[in-house]
């Protein structure tokens, strides 16, 4: 009873807060499978993750514009006819899947999520849906998703697909939305339920072609968010195709409404932490049933951008890691590939510096939930079993007060060699003696094992 009662109220919030209505009520009625919860469950162990961002459009490199990349199209009011030009001299010859996925597993990734279509229409795999894909558009003629997902095979790692709902290139996505409008040279006319059915017959080739993914990322509706059409995505058709065709396949949305949808099986965050919003996009409450992830750009941008110099240290990426981690979260780390195939050389060193961290470190995040500590100024816990693992990210003191309350320390140590931490506990927590010299500059983990009843 309490169960339906929850499923009534978060329909009555979907359709007061998002504008959804009756053609997302039927959604109530999803029930994760057994594979799905088993998946969710493996996601939340792996906790680690590799964005990519790549497409026709890394050949304008962002046109000198900071920020631009994969929105190239949009920021400069390309017209279609210009744009498809690009595909005819995209042509990334140095483009080697297991050399990328090499590189993303050296850096102690899991998972990897790539753009399969971006929001101007150009799919990077061989799509019967359309020719305005890289097989057929383009010299290079290789299917960059099958290459991808044969390297992720291979070294263990599973292939998320992003897909763009938002499509600036497709004739019947009409009427337009906030983005990709006039410019564009689209006929002013359409048919928006063909659209659709293009859009679910793009995701049934990803999900049939290319064996079992961990599941697919959609970018959001929000071009929609304030016309009549922001409750016509289909979306209970759109996520029960895919639940059908692979149950264990994850449905992540990044529309930042403010709660998730049924038939959503992860709760995405952009540019910040869950419960943060410094990038002005995450007004949603945090999920206190689903995972959680949280997207970041290694530098300024999402695609290839020439003159975007602003790459995050090793320190600041690994920190957002464990402070993900700590708040429950998955972390998936961007990476915008240059228009000939390579990786950025600035993302492949931090891969190889943030690999030997996890090397030493990764105990207190793989397979780790968000510990019972909430996050504090100093740094977060993690917790897996009896182990609780105390980060210590910015704390210059020898002493530091951990509220651990009815939580009994048996032990402490570092977690790098083992050795033994000073610890007193009293009803109130731990305080712990880090001696001096031992602080991490990045991160010092503390181990405390745990007294089980």
């Amino acid at each position: 009873m309490f169960r339906l009662l929850l499923q009534k109220i978060l329909c009555s919030v979907l359709i007061l807060c998002c504008g959804v209505g009756a053609a997302l009520a039927k959604q109530s009625s999803y029930e994760p499978t057994a594979e799905n919860l088993k998946a969710r469950e493996w996601f939340q162990d792996a906790k680690f993750g590799v964005f990519i961002h790549w497409g026709v459009s890394s050949s304008m490199a962002g046109g000198g514009r900071p920020g631009a990349s994969e929105w190239i199209m949009e920021y400069q009011k390309i017209p279609i006819d210009k744009y498809e030009r690009m595909a005819s001299y995209f042509n990334p010859t140095e483009f080697d899947a297991e050399e990328w996925v090499k590189a993303f597993k050296s850096a102690g990734a899991k998972y990897v999520t790539f753009t399969a279509k971006h929001h101007d229409g150009f799919a990077m795999f061989d799509s019967k849906a359309t020719d305005y894909d890289i097989v057929d558009r383009t010299q290079f003629k290789r299917d960059i998703v099958k290459e991808l997902k044969e390297a992720c095979d291979k070294y263990g790692l599973k292939l998320f697909f992003y897909y763009s709902q938002l499509d600036w290139h497709h004739p019947d996505y009409y009427p337009r939305g906030e983005t990709g409008n006039a410019y564009t040279g689209r006929p002013e006319a359409g048919d928006w339920d063909k659209y659709i059915d293009f859009q679910n017959a793009q995701l049934k080739e990803l999900l049939t072609n290319y064996g079992e993914v961990g599941g697919v990322w959609f970018d959001g509706w929000w071009d929609h968010k304030d016309t009549d059409y922001s409750n016509k995505w289909r979306l209970n058709e759109t996520y029960e195709l895919i639940h059908k065709l692979q149950p264990q396949a994850l449905v992540i949305n990044n529309h930042h409404a403010k709660t998730p949808f049924p038939g959503e099986d992860v709760q995405p965050f952009e540019q910040d932490l869950p419960g943060q919003n410094h990038s002005g996009f995450n007004t949603q409450d945090v999920s206190q049933n689903l995972p959680l992830e949280m997207a970041q750009t290694m530098n300024g941008a999402w695609g290839f951008n020439l003159i975007d110099d602003g790459f995050k240290s090793t320190k600041e990426l690994i920190q957002t890691l464990v402070r993900a981690a700590g708040s429950n979260s998955n972390y998936l780390m961007n990476t915008g590939p240059m228009p000939n195939g390579l990786l950025q050389p600035e993302n492949i060193q931090t891969y190889k510096e943030m690999g030997e961290w996890m090397n030493i470190y990764g105990d207190s995040i793989y397979g780790t939930r968000g510990g019972p500590i909430s996050p504090r100024s100093w740094g977060v816990t993690t917790i897996k079993k009896n182990k609780l693992y105390v980060h210590v990210l910015d704390w210059k003191d020898e002493l530091l007060f951990v509220p651990t309350g009815e939580l009994q320390v048996q032990n402490a140590r570092l977690l790098r060699d083992g050795r033994k931490i000073k610890f007193e506990q009293t009803i109130k927590g731990t305080t712990i003696s880090i001696p001096k010299g031992e602080l991490s500059e990045w991160d010092t983990v503390i181990v405390f094992d745990l007294v089980t009843n």
